[in-house]
């Protein structure tokens, strides 16, 4: 199980540079996208409605220090996913489909001021604050343009249960706890939250793609204006 985890950790590790190599060639994005049968639609040319108020909650960031997640939301464009460390199925795919959102973001600079990304565990007494700045600082660009890319977790699995539930976040615990894709079953739900705290978007796996999130940031920033 630890081997699993630790190679786990080195694939996550390997997309900073991957990406920085992609940034520096064509930038070429692959994704789902890829597959659809229809063409994204470019940004502006379409709304996203207001879903409903995004939850505030207590939580720790890298440093161990108590922040609210509504505070971090005003005048922000914020994509906020919910992950694992130990995850070896979905969260390493939404992590490398976030690190790509970095590089098209880090394209628009007013995009990328306005942007950030936050990583919230549910796994809090594995994924500590040390382990979760462990963490970013191998997933976040080494370059000033990119946005903000945020790494929390919270005081106690009690602290985090309401937060999960006002997201509507299924975690069960699976019944094979060494079960090679970690130990706890979940669904990828991404949460596209406006400076105002509205969620404007909600992504499953089949939809978080960095194009398709880059578009509608672009709308969002152009209803601003």
């Amino acid at each position: 199980m630890r081997t699993l985890c630790f190679l786990g950790a080195a694939l996550l590790a390997m997309a900073t540079p991957l990406a920085a190599a992609a940034h520096e060639s064509s930038l070429k994005i692959e994704g789902p996208a890829d597959a659809y049968v229809y063409e994204l639609a470019p940004p502006g040319s379409y709304d996203l409605p207001r879903i409903g108020k995004a939850a505030d909650a207590r939580l720790l960031d890298e440093d161990g220090e108590t922040v609210e997640l509504g505070d971090l939301f005003k005048g922000r464009l914020t994509l906020l996913t919910f992950m694992y460390l130990r995850c070896g199925d979905v969260c390493p795919i939404a992590a490398t489909r976030m690190a790509d959102l970095q590089l098209l973001a880090a394209e628009d600079p007013a995009l990328a001021r306005q942007l950030q990304l936050i990583s919230l565990s549910f796994d809090p007494a594995h994924d500590t604050p040390a382990r979760m700045a462990e963490h970013g600082r191998a997933m976040r660009l080494p370059d000033p343009a990119a946005p903000d890319w945020l790494f929390l977790t919270a005081e106690s699995q009690a602290a985090i249960a309401p937060v999960l539930k006002a997201y509507n976040q299924p975690v069960g615990r699976k019944a094979d706890p060494d079960d090679p894709s970690g130990p706890l079953a979940h669904l990828l739900r991404a949460f596209l939250v406006d400076g105002e705290g509205y969620i404007r978007n909600i992504y499953s796996a089949d939809f978080l793609d960095p194009r398709l999130l880059l578009n509608d940031l672009k709308t969002l920033q152009m209803e601003a204006h």
